[in-house]
Order: C-alpha cells, then sequence, then structure tokens
C-alpha cells in the first residue's frame, strides 16, 4: 500500500500526536493510503488470501464482516483493513486477523457522532493552537477526510482491539476508537484513530523513559571513561 501525503491530513496528524486536554492525553493516527500494493504488501497480500481461504469456516466464507470470504472483492478489503494496521503500527504484527476482529458499521453518521462527542476537549485546544486555529477542528477533520475519500462512496469499518498484542491495550486507556473509510471505487482507504490516556499514566512514562536515557547516558559516560582509562595503561 502507498502511503499518501495529502498536506491537509498531514496537518491534522501532527496535531492529533499528543494532545493535552487537563485531565487525559490524547494520541491520534490520520492517514490515508493508495490500496495498490507491492512489494511485500504484495506478497503478504497472496499469503492472507490463501490462508483466509483455507482457514475459514463455511459460515464466515458465507457471511462475514467484509462481506462473503469466498468473493475476492470481500477478501481484499480484509487484507486491506490488516495492511493499513500493520503501516500505522509497525511495531505490532496484525497478520493473524481475520474478519471477526472487524466491525462493519451502519454508515458514515455513526461514526462521525462517535469522533465528534470523544474529540470535544480537542477541538479547544486547537482552538487555542495559534495558526490551526482559524477553522473549528472537527469542520477542518471531515473536510479533508473528504476530500481525500470522499464520504459519501465509503464503507466504514473498525477494529475489534484484543486489548493485548495492540496500542488499544496500554494500561491507563481511557477510551479510543478506530475507524477504517474505504472507497473501493477509488481504491483508498483512510484510517482515523485516537486514544486518551490519563494524565498520571502519560508522566508516569515520560519520567520512566527520561530515567532510561539518563540511566543509558550516564552508562555511556562510564563506559567512556574507563575505555579511556585502559587505553591510557596500555
Amino acid at each position: 500500500m502507498k502511503y499518501l501525503d495529502l498536506a491537509p491530513i498531514s496537518r491534522i496528524n501532527t496535531f492529533l500526536e499528543n494532545v493535552d486536554v487537563g485531565d487525559y492525553i490524547v494520541h491520534g493516527d490520520l492517514e490515508a493510503y493508495s490500496c495498490k500494493l507491492a512489494g511485500l504488501d504484495k506478497k503478504l497480500s497472496k499469503s492472507l488470501d490463501a490462508e483466509v481461504q483455507t482457514g475459514s469456516s463455511p459460515l464466515q466464507l458465507s457471511k462475514s464482516p467484509v462481506g462473503p470470504l469466498v468473493e475476492s472483492s470481500s477478501r481484499k478489503t480484509l487484507i486491506y483493513l490488516i495492511l493499513t494496521l500493520n503501516h500505522i503500527y509497525p511495531d505490532y504484527d496484525f497478520s493473524l486477523l481475520r474478519a471477526h476482529h472487524f466491525c462493519k458499521e451502519d454508515g458514515v453518521s455513526r461514526a462521525e457522532e462517535t469522533v465528534d462527542s470523544h474529540l470535544l476537549e480537542v477541538s479547544k485546544v486547537w482552538a487555542k493552537t495559534p495558526g490551526l486555529g482559524e477553522s473549528p477542528f472537527l469542520e477542518c477533520l471531515w473536510s479533508s477526510i473528504d476530500e481525500a475519500v470522499v464520504l459519501r462512496e465509503c464503507d466504514v469499518y473498525s477494529y475489534r482491539s484484543n486489548m493485548e498484542n495492540d496500542p488499544f491495550g496500554e494500561t491507563a486507556c481511557v477510551w479510543s476508537f478506530n475507524y477504517f473509510f474505504y472507497n473501493k471505487k477509488l481504491k483508498r482507504i483512510l484510517y482515523l484513530s485516537c486514544r486518551a490516556k490519563s494524565r498520571a499514566s502519560a508522566e508516569e512514562e515520560e519520567s520512566e523513559t527520561v530515567s532510561k536515557q539518563y540511566y543509558t547516558d550516564d552508562s555511556d559516560a562510564e563506559n567512556e571513561k574507563y575505555g579511556m582509562a585502559n587505553e591510557m595503561e596500555v
């Protein structure tokens, strides 16, 4: 899959990386991809296609959240969803996911309601941020998404997290959502996700990261010190 470098989407994605709304910190992802496969994606796609056909039950082959898996188009949809997650979260492997790990939403409006309600506080931060708040955040968000994938033509899916082997299983996650907007006609897929973590947990993790970094730097300094001493002795 090819990452689509779209300026409005990239601008919002950068903003969503770390949004402090007071009681919690929001981490979001907003990226769009072309469904044209090449290289490793193409190889994995062929492997997944074969595994889905041979490993699915008769019921799954006839009916699933992405459509009947006996149909090539339904299997392609599933594969695109899996590959998108692999691209967004490279530290995780989603290749073992199957159709039952996803859900087809009733439509765009239902997803909009969920997103709008969860990002109300985020919108306030956007409005106060110099250079960003000229237009309301949610207005910018949905117009950018619509420009990228044409919302009225999209099927909407969400990933049912297993809360163990994915980013949504992080400790102290207050709430989260994720949506895939798939335009089969344009062969494009856009992914929108946000996770809110309690401020206390976020600060604790940041403190641990700084401590580890300090320890590493200190150790490096010690190694350099003794390394120089050894050289002098020789």
